[in-house]
């Protein structure tokens, strides 16, 4: 019988992975202080939402080698090979997982090898030759999320109540819009620098508008929301309204409410809620009354926001492109689901 893995690591499992002094190396309290330092700087190189999906990576890869009889340590390279031909052609009754999630499950293996103490070569012919073909026979343009245009985000905010819920929802929309902002970058703000130590980010509000300085997935930006022509459409004034009703001069912007949507809580929203809200906004606002609910909800997520600022704002795309945090104006295209197309006609450029 090969042997058990666990797939979520122990605590002492999971210490002997990480850093450690030396065996060489005397003990101090010194040292084993900045041992406790230096792990603690290692977790926070990857984010909790990476570590929970490597967590199931790793996890489903140990049970289909107990289920093949083969052992997930040492890695091996042909076993791993044909672990991603059945991803991508199950043997079994299970649906077969997309080129990118296959793509994914591989990054995750590489990573838990890494912190056991083994390494993964990508490169070897027998995960690199599969994947080519997997990518090769398989590989579909990506699906993207339909955007939210201005007129969207209007009826959407207009569905909300003018209760404290109401208020916070209407902030996020906004801000989360306008910002073209991340689910995440939304719900780690907090009020004042260093208020939290899960803190992403945090606001200034000025006469001009809002800055947010954000420590995103591509490091720190700092993303100007300018003030509306009108309160109703502000997300300034929307977010100046839900911290003055809600009473929050310090910690989490966003935070969750009591049931009756009355009393502002200290628990930090989660960013699924950015998710739940858009989707079920665009229901109650109608977007896309045309398709079955299943297909509207399938439609628009949380990238929406982002998408919709993208695609909307009439400007240079040098500015869309600081706004989102992208590092090129070719993923900054990306986003940019109708504007732009034909804009620029080589065609009647080349003189046809």
């Amino acid at each position: 019988m090969p042997k058990e893995y666990n797939p979520r690591p122990s605590a002492a499992q999971e210490d002997a992975a990480e850093i450690a002094l030396p065996a060489h190396v005397a003990g101090s309290g010194a040292l084993d202080r900045l041992v406790e330092t230096a792990r603690d700087y290692a977790r926070a190189a990857v984010s909790d939402n990476t570590l929970t999906a490597y967590a199931q990576d790793w996890a489903h890869f140990t049970r289909w080698c107990r289920m093949t009889g083969a052992e997930p340590l040492p890695p091996s390279p042909q076993m791993i090979g044909l672990y991603l031909a059945d991803l991508a052609a199950p043997q079994r009754k299970t649906p077969a997982l997309s080129v990118s999630t296959i793509e994914r499950r591989l990054s995750g293996l590489a990573w838990n090898c890494t912190q056991r103490g083994f390494t993964l070569d990508r490169a070897n012919r027998h995960i690199a030759s599969v994947l080519a073909g997997i990518r090769r026979k398989h590989a579909r343009p990506p699906a993207q999320k339909e955007p939210i245009m201005a007129e969207d985000i209007l009826a959407m905010i207009a569905t909300l109540p003018f209760d404290l819920r109401g208020l916070r929802d209407r902030a996020i929309l906004l801000l989360g819009y306008v910002g073209g902002l991340r689910r995440s970058e939304i719900v780690r703000l907090d009020v004042h620098k260093d208020d939290m130590p899960d803190s992403g980010g945090w606001i200034d509000v000025l006469d001009g508008g809002a800055l947010l300085t954000l420590n995103a997935k591509t490091g720190w930006r700092e993303v100007e929301i300018g003030r509306g022509s009108s309160d109703r459409t502000c997300p300034v004034h929307a977010l100046e309204q839900w911290l003055h009703f809600a009473r929050i001069d310090f910690g989490p912007v966003f935070v969750r409410t009591s049931r009756d949507g009355a009393r502002a809580l200290a628990d930090r929203l989660g960013d699924k809620h950015v998710a739940r809200l858009v989707k079920q906004t665009v229901l109650a606002a109608g977007l896309r009354a045309d398709l079955p609910e299943k297909q509207r909800l399938a439609l628009f997520s949380g990238h929406s926001l982002r998408a919709g600022l993208a695609s909307s704002a009439e400007i240079d795309e040098r500015y869309v492109q600081k706004q989102l945090g992208h590092a090129s104006a070719e993923m900054t295209r990306r986003y940019q689901r109708r504007r732009d197309r034909f804009r620029v006609n080589l065609t009647k450029a080349a003189g046809l």
